[in-house]
């Protein structure tokens, strides 16, 4: 691969990318102590400029380019539909303060969507208000707390964890000002009971349970797990981050949970990763309703039911209060309307249907050179480990190796309780071919291991940037191309 010039080394003095229009506003003096001559920036060509950013953009790994097999974070393909929904006038230009009146069409989008999620998670009230999935999660803690207080059960502090829970999980516990109690996986990857009875008293603010689990198994003991929490006084939190896996199949409210959060990217299509925009709303049993946090969108009649609906703000009588400025990032709520009323019904319970096909199909075709520790049926993905009979390779070395194939990496070493984890997930938008190609590039793979390890150890050779020192990199950032005598040069 040529070496191509950075930007700030084609730098030449009087060039200039772009030429700003005159102000339309009178000019105001900016204070002297807050002002700045020279700002060390490369002058160059506005095709420099151009080329410069379309070159870093082309060495970007996207959803749109190659297969993310990675576990837990569903990174499914964002249909284009979504993102031309979104950016419709009416949608992307509007403001969160105007009159309601003014965007009826906007609070008619929020009122189907919290409806059709209700019927989706089989909860009693929706708030679309959390911007992510974590902020979901500590939205569903926060409601479960303000419930037990106003029915004054002021000794319950304790948060109930699997050990195969996301991160997540105990610091929205934590931040919540609860005490976290971690419960082991039994040898079949459920929650262990014993642990679980032994831990259930009147301390207990609930238990935060993902099912389909993070090893990609449902709960064998569900209905005896939430018993045991609802017997004791607690409530079943339900981190949604799995629900690819049941949509249109089961409904976590039936299920017996009483809160829980949808991440929208993960289950329905909206942008993932990139620092957001992100979305988690969260869903409640009829009991927590009133302690949503608000304002939520309602619906009225004033002319007869048979007239024309008016969308108003209303506050849940107990709120806990707003949880995020305006409304939430009605952007993702667009593309998610969107996503729900193109596959509609049937058409979502065929994608969970897929998706947990999919997995199946890869962990069968693997599990003879990846050992699969909790080898039964897996829902939308699964959890195999990256360690082979006298080999020192380990599951980091498999996934360099993986993007010489150019396919993205699996999730490593989650969850923890797997030695050298490779948690895979391949989305139901992925196709069989896809899916041979991958099988055939993570065998070939595990042969390297075994014949040439240091193929792997080395890995990845084929990439822009070579192996890098990971801890190095997170302790000593650099956050700029910028080369160290250019800002000096420039301002000399």
């Amino acid at each position: 691969m040529n070496q191509v010039p950075l930007i700030y080394e084609i730098s030449s003095p009087g060039r200039c990318g772009v030429t700003m229009p005159q102000s339309d506003v009178p000019e105001t003096e900016v204070p002297a102590e807050l002002r700045r001559t020279k700002l060390g920036l490369p002058e160059v060509s506005q095709i420099d400029v151009v080329r410069h950013y379309l070159r870093l953009s082309q060495l970007n790994y996207s959803i749109d380019t190659g297969f993310y097999p990675l576990g837990s974070c569903t990174m499914k393909f964002n249909p284009k539909i979504n993102e031309d929904a979104a950016r419709l006038p009416g949608y992307a230009f509007t403001h969160p303060l105007q009159d309601p009146l003014t965007v009826q069409g906007n609070l008619a989008i929020m009122f189907h969507l919290q409806e059709w999620l209700k019927e989706i998670g089989g909860f009693a009230g929706v708030t679309l208000q959390p911007a992510a999935g974590a902020h979901g999660e500590f939205t569903g803690i926060l409601i479960m707390r303000k419930y037990h207080l106003e029915r004054g059960d002021t000794k319950r502090k304790v948060i109930l964890i699997p050990d195969s829970a996301h991160g997540t999980n105990p610091a929205s516990s934590a931040m919540s000002g609860f005490i976290v109690k971690q419960l082991p996986s039994d040898d079949r990857g459920n929650i262990d009971l014993n642990a679980l009875r032994a831990a259930c008293d009147d301390t207990v603010v609930g238990l935060m349970l993902t099912n389909p689990n993070t090893l990609g198994l449902f709960e064998e003991h569900l209905e005896e797990v939430v018993n045991l929490v609802h017997g004791c006084g607690g409530l079943m939190y339900g981190d949604g981050a799995n629900l690819n896996a049941l949509v249109g199949i089961a409904r976590p409210g039936d299920l017996g949970f009483d809160v829980m959060h949808f991440n929208l990217h993960k289950t329905f299509s909206t942008p993932h990763g990139g620092g957001g925009p992100g979305s988690g709303p969260v869903g409640v049993s009829e009991e927590l309703v009133d302690f949503l946090p608000g304002p939520i969108v309602a619906v009225t009649f004033p002319d007869g039911e048979d007239e024309t609906p008016l969308y108003l703000f209303a506050e849940p009588k107990k709120s806990i209060g707003r949880v995020k400025s305006f409304n939430g990032n009605f952007g993702m709520l667009v593309r998610t309307y969107t996503y729900l009323r193109v596959h509609g019904p049937d058409g979502l319970q065929a994608n969970s249907m897929y998706a947990v096909l999919n997995a199946n199909y890869l962990r069968v075709k693997l599990n003879d050179k990846y050992p699969v520790p909790y080898d039964r049926i897996c829902m939308h993905e699964f959890v195999c480990q990256g360690k082979f009979a006298g080999s020192d390779v380990r599951a980091l070395d498999v996934s360099k190796r993986l993007m010489d194939y150019n396919f993205h990496p699996p999730t490593n070493y989650f969850p923890l309780i797997v030695p050298e984890a490779l948690m895979i997930e391949p989305t139901e938008t992925e196709s069989k071919e896809t899916l041979d190609q991958f099988i055939d590039a993570m065998r070939k793979i595990a042969d390297e291991a075994v014949k040439e390890p240091e193929l792997l150890h080395s890995a990845p050779h084929n990439t822009p940037i070579k192996r890098l020192d990971e801890v190095k990199a997170a302790k000593e950032l650099v956050l700029c191309c910028m080369p160290r005598d250019f800002e000096e040069k420039a301002l000399a």
